[in-house]
């Protein structure tokens, strides 16, 4: 199952990669796109990245390429570098709107991709830059958008690590339904979610997006939740950095679908769902509980929960995210109101060692890289690269 906190990835931030589409009704879907009879035997596996998002192999032009499956983005990505390595000319130059700010993006057409069932010839493509740290910490050169994925059934088994596309209208597994419908601004998948009972929509759902629920300023207000105890956390997307102040809340619901204990982050009063109309999003982080069929034609998605489903998300009880590097844990940002700002941790700091033991590149899938979502009380020895020794005590503060 993807891990639903950003604390417990500890390199990286969520990932909030969401529309690099230009300002307008999008092209209609490719023409050009074959379902194999045997599709839904052909599962697609999977591996979650550092920003919690779903990547997997896929064949473009050909060639092998990393790509991220990503039902936020309106339309299919594509890198320049790898537009300039298969030969492909970009044309135009436009606006897509995106998390952290606006970015340039062209157009060209791709002689053929394919992936699990699905082949498509001369599809359409965006081409932007896809950052490292907007993909999980490792390059890809594709994100599988909404255009290529809307007229089938998406079929995201999390705890298996794979996914396969199918006909509309199948069920391969019961569930609880909620409504799923294609934005006709946008072309990208959209459904509703109700908040101390209030109904927001339309809401983004986001396989790109590594995070839980992220609320727009305006959304937040109509749920006018009170008593959430508030930090702040940042994310990175294709237009940059972004910050957000998150909480946990009891309770959320999606159509018939109730959650408990979600990860909620609220944007800025100028943040990316405000500029392009919506009222917030659903990413990987909540979309990881489940089992997910998302299947626009037919207006539904399906939501089914293994055991550990209500799993509370894990809390930073630092207040450091961190970014590991070779040897060393470099802080990206000190959350609102926690430990490490209480005592004077700044972006910038650099750990070379927890509790006497050096960090090495493989410290965030050992226990060590547990040590920010520690139990409150545990006090931990941190080795600075100046030499420097502190110490922080792990506390509750969301």
């Amino acid at each position: 199952m993807i891990a639903r906190a950003l604390p417990l990835l500890l390199l990286a931030v969520p990932l909030c990669v969401v529309s690099a589409a230009p300002r307008r009704a999008p092209v209609p879907a490719q023409v050009a796109s074959v379902l194999a009879a045997d599709a839904e035997a052909r599962w697609i596996p999977f591996e979650v990245t550092a920003g919690n998002q779903i990547r997997f192999g896929a064949i473009a032009n050909g060639r092998p390429v990393q790509a991220i499956l990503d039902t936020g983005v309106s339309r299919t990505i594509i890198t320049p570098e790898f537009a300039a390595g298969a030969g492909i000319a970009a044309t135009g130059a436009e606006v897509g709107a995106a998390i952290g700010g606006d970015v340039k993006v062209g157009r060209a057409t791709l002689g053929s991709l394919a992936f699990g069932g699905l082949t498509l010839t001369r599809p359409d493509v965006i081409v932007t830059g896809l950052p490292v740290a907007a993909a999980g910490g490792r390059p890809v050169s594709l994100l599988v958008g909404a255009d290529v994925l809307r007229r089938y059934a998406l079929d995201v088994d999390f705890s298996a690590r794979r996914f396969r596309l199918l006909p509309s209208g199948r069920m391969p597994f019961a569930g609880t339904v909620a409504p799923l419908a294609i934005d006709p601004t946008y072309g990208a998948y959209v459904t509703e979610l109700t908040l101390n009972g209030r109904r927001l929509r339309p809401i983004l759902v986001d396989t790109g997006d590594g995070s839980g629920v992220t609320l727009s300023a305006a959304s937040w207000k109509t749920a006018a939740v009170s008593g959430a105890r508030l930090t702040d956390t940042i994310a990175f997307g294709l237009g940059g950095l972004t910050t957000f102040d998150l909480t946990v809340l009891p309770q959320v619901s999606i159509g018939a679908v109730t959650a408990r204990d979600v990860e909620v982050q609220v944007e800025p009063a100028d943040g990316y769902s405000t500029r392009i109309g919506l009222a917030g999003r659903i990413g990987a982080g909540f979309l990881g509980r489940y089992r997910v069929l998302l299947d626009p034609a037919a207006r539904q998605m399906v939501l089914s929960a293994p055991a550990d489903a209500a799993a509370a998300p894990v809390r930073s009880t630092s207040g450091l995210l961190l970014e590991v590097t070779a040897n060393r844990l470099n802080v990206l940002h000190v959350m609102r109101g926690s430990p490490a700002a209480a005592t004077g941790w700044k972006r910038g700091d650099a750990i070379c060692a927890v509790n006497g033991t050096p960090v090495t590149p493989t410290y965030a899938q050992g226990s060590l890289g547990r040590w920010t979502v520690g139990a409150p009380g545990t006090t931990v020895s941190l080795q600075m690269c100046g030499g420097a020794t502190r110490s922080l005590t792990l506390a509750s503060f969301y």
